[in-house]
């Protein structure tokens, strides 16, 4: 998740450049991108996202504050959200950027690595009975 504070209002307030640069971001981090929405409201504000095969980015932005809210949510080994999150801060000219990282989903307590995504066909699985015979 990333904060963006202090921004500059004429680009959060760019359709064009909002969406641009979070494709750009999303092209940073090495995603493969399937789908790109963006809308613009009326007086002002832009909410978006660029659907990745990895998952997605979207933003939210505030020109009257100079502020957008940012999710760089992502899967597997190859993305580099980092990239896409230092590339944003720059492009919007964020003066006072935060940057949180969640870990989400099935989080492995044994240093185990989880597969992200299972061949066509078959459904994931993964057994967490050592991990839970642990916490009991």
């Amino acid at each position: 998740m990333v904060e963006l504070k202090d921004c500059n209002p004429k680009i959060l307030g760019n359709l064009k450049e909002v969406r641009d640069a979070m494709v750009d971001a999303a092209k940073k981090s090495k995603a493969t991108i399937v789908e790109v929405s963006f809308h613009e409201f009326n007086p002002f504000g832009i909410s978006g996202m660029v659907v990745i095969a990895e998952s997605h980015l979207s933003i939210h932005t505030w020109p009257e504050y100079g502020y957008a809210a940012v999710d760089i949510f992502t899967c597997g080994e190859t993305i580099k959200p980092e990239d896409a999150a230092a590339y944003l801060i720059k492009r919007f000219q964020s003066k006072n950027p935060s940057i949180v990282e969640m870990k989400r989903g099935i989080i492995s307590t044994s240093n185990t690595k989880i597969p992200h995504k299972a061949e066509r066909g078959e459904t994931a699985t993964y057994d967490r009975t050592k991990e839970l015979q642990m916490v009991s």
